[in-house]
């Protein structure tokens, strides 16, 4: 009996025990009374959906910090909101290329990696990239390739080709990136370019490539995607192999291929305006989200792939080993990496771009002549009611 009664009493005290400690995992840190504003890509987060973790709602639990959360659907949308002024953000999420435009412009704060320790998991090989070779202003997010999602419901061959998008079996079915340097790149690996050229002519030819193919695109899209291919209302369009998650394990006649042609290779990563006024809060942010456990279960809501071999630990075994999620070598090996163009080259491609969305120099001329020809009978009327007015006071 006495016995008993000692197994039950230690038996006790370690449940009590569990318990305190237990509450002392779920007790919330006090409000610090600081919101922070966190800018980045649509369904890049775990929120909380489909039984996974609320990434912003853990953070603000751990540390008593509010995250004001909004998105947005491209580098260039981003780069515009940060040049146009006023835009008060803590936490962006630009891709390679952007950083490195960002970087020169100036429009990046240098990060304090004292308050950044979690950092040391991020594996070597995506330390001092190219667009931040010394990572003084960037810290890796995800990163992935870019490849063709098909409908097998609608589409009975085997895709391997960038071509297929040129395709006039598939007219009024396909989909095209809303941004330019995704929907170049197609076009240039098409033509045999380089992915970053400099010659204006190589830039001309791949514009007239898209502008062949604009007649077949049944509209320029970002996270529009989801629900047009999950429809059946599109048939095939490229985007990232991270939104395989959503895309081919939500549906089984959605396939992924990276064309035999070669593809961009992308990593996004975390940085902090210039402008903010909450920096150590916002490398707090970025700690968090470099912590293995957070990543890991980061990474296996959003279906992108890790900079940190530690963060695999805490993931889905099948995604881990998806050659979607993690490329062969074979793979890797035909892929090209964006940088930043000089301001010429980039103006080139803005108007280019307007060009090809446009239709072309010669149908921007007609709409524009249209538009004079409406304005001309417009002014027309006007005048004639005003002189009829003037007669019938007279």
């Amino acid at each position: 009996m006495k016995r008993l009664f000692s197994c039950l009493t230690v038996f006790l005290l370690a449940a009590l025990c569990g318990m305190a400690a237990l509450g002392a995992e779920e007790e919330k840190a006090p409000s610090r009374g600081v919101t922070i504003n966190v800018y980045n890509w649509g369904e890049y987060i775990a929120n909380g959906t489909d039984e996974s973790m609320d990434v912003n709602a853990e953070f603000t639990r751990r540390t008593g910090i509010q995250v004001n959360y909004t998105t947005f659907d491209s580098n260039e949308s981003l780069y515009s909101k940060l040049a146009g002024g006023g835009a008060d953000y803590d936490i962006i999420i630009p891709s390679d290329y952007m950083i490195s435009k960002l970087i020169d412009q100036g429009m990046l704060a240098e990060l304090d990696f004292s308050n950044i320790p979690n950092f040391q998991y991020i594996d070597e090989e995506f330390r001092n990239p190219d667009y931040d070779p010394e990572n003084k202003f960037s810290v890796p997010y995800t990163w992935g390739v870019v490849g063709l999602f098909y409908n097998t419901d609608y589409i009975e061959e085997e895709i391997t080709s960038w071509s297929a998008l040129w395709d006039d079996r598939y007219a009024g079915k396909m989909l095209m990136f809303d941004n330019p340097r995704d929907s170049f790149a197609i076009a240039q690996f098409r033509l045999g370019q380089s992915l970053n050229t400099t010659d204006p002519e190589d830039w001309k030819a791949a514009a007239e490539l898209l502008k062949q193919q604009k007649p077949l695109v049944q509209a320029y899209v970002m996270d529009q995607i989801f629900d047009k291919m999950e429809s059946g209302e599109a048939w095939l369009g490229p985007y990232y192999s991270g939104d395989a998650a959503i895309l081919v394990e939500n549906n089984d006649n959605i396939k992924f291929v990276v064309p035999e042609e070669g593809t961009n290779y992308f990593v996004d990563g975390i940085c902090i305006p210039a402008t903010s006024n909450r920096k150590e809060e916002a490398e707090e942010y970025i700690d968090f989200l470099c912590d293995p456990e957070i990543a890991g279960a980061n990474m296996d809501y959003i279906g992108y792939s890790t900079p940190e071999t530690a963060a695999k630990e805490y993931m889905d075994e099948e995604m881990v080993n998806s050659p979607i999620h993690y490329p062969d070598v074979e793979t890797l090996a035909r892929t090209q990496v964006f940088i930043n163009l000089p301001d010429d080259t980039s103006k080139l491609v803005d108007k280019l771009w307007a060009e090809v969305k446009m239709g072309g120099p010669g149908e921007s001329a007609v709409l524009v002549a249209i538009i004079l020809g409406f304005l001309a009978v417009y002014v027309a009327i006007v005048i004639y009611k005003r002189r009829k007015f003037k007669r019938e006071m007279s």
